[in-house]
């Protein structure tokens, strides 16, 4: 089974699958990983097509379903019965469906702001097109395809210049085309059913950018759809736990703890 590049981290404590978000990579987690530490040991992820992951030829190994599969594998391969998981943005929306498809195997699961996690139909067939279009795109024009999207990590205006430069350093590895799948596959394969989502039984933290208006709709929905959800806001825009580190790192620390 193919399985996205993943590396353990030293910390103490259960393990913890962390999953960034996309065109991102393991830089993510860079001002995390020291308080995360006290009380989990990270098992950072990097999505298909991006880092150091593989890019698979082959749609189909995009399709959220494939990576519930991988991190199962992965946790069967650490050897633990269960873990902590912890998604940021499209990362987010497939550590909930992992969580929902095993239950058994999440002490308590983290997120930050993201639009798949919470989405609706409406919006998938919105941006569809978009992403249709951005496959061409790479398959004519390659990374340079990839530095036009607003979420480039070229193009962030709130970042420390540490983290947006080793968050572009990695951006240096994406696969075009692999990304490009990720968008159309990934992040826009249909919506996770509120009926489904109804039934969570996992303790899980939302850590909230308030600065980023347009999650706003999705935050409401996903505490009026997502049971045994809390909330804890940060001053911070999409990537909150690179925007304000030490609320993220706050926040993060103080409710896995709870599950030690």
């Amino acid at each position: 089974m193919l399985l996205p590049y993943y590396e353990v981290q030293a910390g103490q404590g259960p393990y913890a699958l962390m999953l960034h978000g996309f065109l991102s990579s393991r830089a993510q987690w860079l001002p995390n990983l020291a308080a995360l530490s006290t009380v989990c040991r990270p098992v950072v992820v990097e999505l298909f097509g991006h880092g150091r992951s593989p890019a698979p030829d082959n749609p189909h190994e995009y399709a959220p379903e494939r990576y519930v599969e991988a991190f199962e594998c992965i946790r069967e391969t650490l050897g633990v019965a269960d873990w902590f998981v912890i998604g940021q943005s499209l990362g987010a929306g497939l550590t909930l469906r992992y969580v929902l498809a095993h239950p058994d195997r999440v002490l308590a699961h983290l997120v930050t702001n993201s639009s798949t996690a919470f989405s609706s139909m409406d919006w998938v067939r919105e941006v569809r097109p978009g992403t249709d279009k951005l496959i061409a795109l790479a398959k004519r024009d390659g990374a340079a395809a990839l530095e036009r999207i607003a979420v480039h990590p070229k193009n962030a205006r709130r970042l420390a210049p540490e983290f947006k430069q080793a968050l572009c350093t990695d951006a240096t590895r994406h696969d075009p085309l692999g990304a490009a799948y990720t968008a159309r596959y990934t992040s826009l394969a249909d919506p996770i059913d509120p009926a489904l989502m109804k039934t969570n039984r996992v303790p899980t933290l939302l850590v909230c950018g308030t600065q980023e208006e347009r999650f706003e709709p999705r935050r409401r929905f996903a505490e009026q759809t997502l049971p045994h959800l809390e909330v804890v806001e940060a001053e911070a825009g999409h990537a909150v736990n690179l925007e304000a580190p030490e609320a993220f790192n706050r926040a993060a620390v103080s409710f896995l703890q709870r599950f030690l």
